[in-house]
């Protein structure tokens, strides 16, 4: 099994499903309301647990009723979560608007995942035991930089997701090997609009880019070679909350079990793809029998 450590966010999702999202200052009626466990760290960590990873969880949960749910959760995907800490205060909460068309929109209270702002030698020696780390950034970026550098330092490879998205400093950039964002975060992040465009950018900063592009696939783009566009299968959306997650978890099983780059990306195209026809994030995503069954 590939060991992955994931150091990152611990959410309570609270979600709301309607026709379409309130513009500002209005007020639409929904049709369901669910909490579900999430924060993208934690989606990571089910999406690899569920994938066939053996995961250790790196963060903190509150001491309310949310953070023992959340635990709990974790622990029930077969995550270790003897890492996941609980701080004094609530856990963080993400608010979600999910419309008919399965898009969302969310605001992030971090919660007990502020208190992450530096790591222990429980957390390092996790990091040197893993294969892979993935980070995020729900976290303090403190924490990140120190995660990533402790994870170079032990030759373990990293992988960030950059949301919520933000400047990345150096200091974090020059110990990531991989960085998967959005169409919308790269563009952030290089001033390109331009997916291929916005690659090429980043590349000056990593040595590999995957961007995610929603039904359109993804954007594979390494250093030296030529940008490589996967198509995504076709599905009906639900909700979309979960997919990136999903992704990038069941993309670091398939990296670690030394599965070449383009089948790797089938791998997680196909849990991502699953997971978006079910509502809610973690409860969504599938388990490697499923994903596997999916890529034949």
């Amino acid at each position: 099994m590939t060991r992955i450590a994931v150091l990152g966010s611990t959410n309570m999702d609270l979600v709301a499903y309607t026709a379409r999202a309130p513009e500002r200052g209005e007020t639409v009626t929904g049709r369901e309301f669910r909490t579900v466990p999430g924060g993208k760290g934690a989606n990571q960590a089910v999406a690899a647990a569920r994938a066939g990873g053996e995961v250790t969880m790196i963060g903190a949960v509150g001491d309310d009723a949310y953070g023992a749910q959340l635990r709990d959760g974790l622990e029930h995907a077969g995550v270790d979560t003897d890492l996941l800490h609980t701080a004094e205060g609530p856990s963080g909460t993400a608010h979600i608007v999910v419309d008919d068309s399965g898009s969302n929109a969310i605001v992030v209270i971090p919660g007990a995942n502020g208190v992450v702002t530096a790591l222990g030698p429980g957390e390092i020696a996790a990091i040197a035991a893993a294969e892979l780390l993935l980070m995020q950034l729900e976290l303090p970026l403190s924490a990140v930089v120190e995660g990533a550098r402790a994870a170079r330092s032990q030759g373990v490879r990293t992988i960030l997701t950059p949301s919520p998205v933000q400047p990345l400093p150096d200091e974090l950039l020059d110990h990531i090997d991989l960085l998967v964002p959005n169409e919308y975060e790269a563009a952030e992040l290089s001033g390109q609009a331009e997916p291929h465009a916005a690659a090429q950018i980043l590349l000056r900063q990593v040595p590999e880019v995957i961007i995610t592009l929603g039904a359109k696939g993804c954007l594979y783009a390494a250093r030296g070679g030529e940008p490589v566009l996967f198509a995504a299968p076709e599905v009906s959306a639900v909700d979309t909350t979960g997919a990136g997650d999903t992704f990038v978890g069941a993309l670091a099983v398939a990296l670690g079990e030394g599965r070449p780059v383009a089948k790797a990306l089938a791998f997680a195209s196909s849990a991502a793809a699953l997971c978006v026809q079910k509502p809610g994030a973690s409860t969504s995503m599938p388990y490697r029998s499923e994903i596997e069954a999916d890529a034949v």
